[in-house]
């Protein structure tokens, strides 16, 4: 395999994964709250959540459903759901930084569900196999789905690290229940943008 093809794995995956999204914004709010230690299984189950979807859609389900368009709409409205879901967990958290039990902690569970209904995360999925697969060996396609969740976890991680050392700086409560709110706001904004889309008729 060229080298250049690696390369081009690495940075499709480095740029999915440490771009901005519902993902990386949960992962921020809660590390910053409940410590990087407590956010660690939502790091787990997103890059588990994402690396099953990858192979699922990589070994054949993904031309299934390319003849059934109206499983994208169940998906960004399920997905959008869930979303607005997570975001008002974190806007209405409690803004203490060591929080020994608060439901609002983000579970692997909560990880492992919101990358398969997040749209991003199908988006990285379908271009990534459609790049870097291969019709006459699944060598490229495995090289990828190994690259991508070594990135992809390594990548979640830095943003947990982040948002732990961002609870040394924010250690008023007003500071980051005001910090809260806006992740979690826009996290709901978000939401709402992709309900708009789907149900919004000119």
């Amino acid at each position: 395999m060229q080298f250049s093809i690696l390369v081009s794995m690495f940075i499709f995956s480095l740029s999915m994964s440490i771009s901005p999204g519902p993902i990386n914004i949960t992962i921020l709010s809660t590390s910053l709250i409940h410590g990087f230690k407590k956010t660690l299984p939502f790091i787990s189950g997103a890059t588990l959540g994402f690396t099953l979807l990858l192979i699922i859609l990589g070994f054949g389900f993904s031309q299934t459903i390319s003849h059934h368009p109206i499983f994208f709409k169940i998906l960004e409205c399920t997905g959008a759901l869930f979303i607005f879901y997570i975001g008002q967990k974190i806007m209405f958290s409690k803004p203490e930084i060591e929080v020994v039990k608060n439901i609002s902690v983000a579970s692997f569970t909560d990880g492992f569900l919101l990358q398969w209904l997040n749209p991003k995360a199908w988006i990285a999925c379908l271009s990534g196999i459609s790049l870097f697969s291969s019709p006459i060996s699944y060598f490229p396609l495995i090289l990828f789905i190994l690259i991508y969740f070594v990135i992809c976890y390594i990548s979640l991680i830095l943003w947990g690290i982040s948002g732990h050392k961002l609870s040394k700086i924010f250690t008023n409560t007003s500071n980051i229940k005001t910090l809260n709110f806006l992740m979690g706001g826009s996290l709901i904004l978000f939401a709402i943008h992709m309900l708009l889309k789907i149900f919004w008729i000119k």
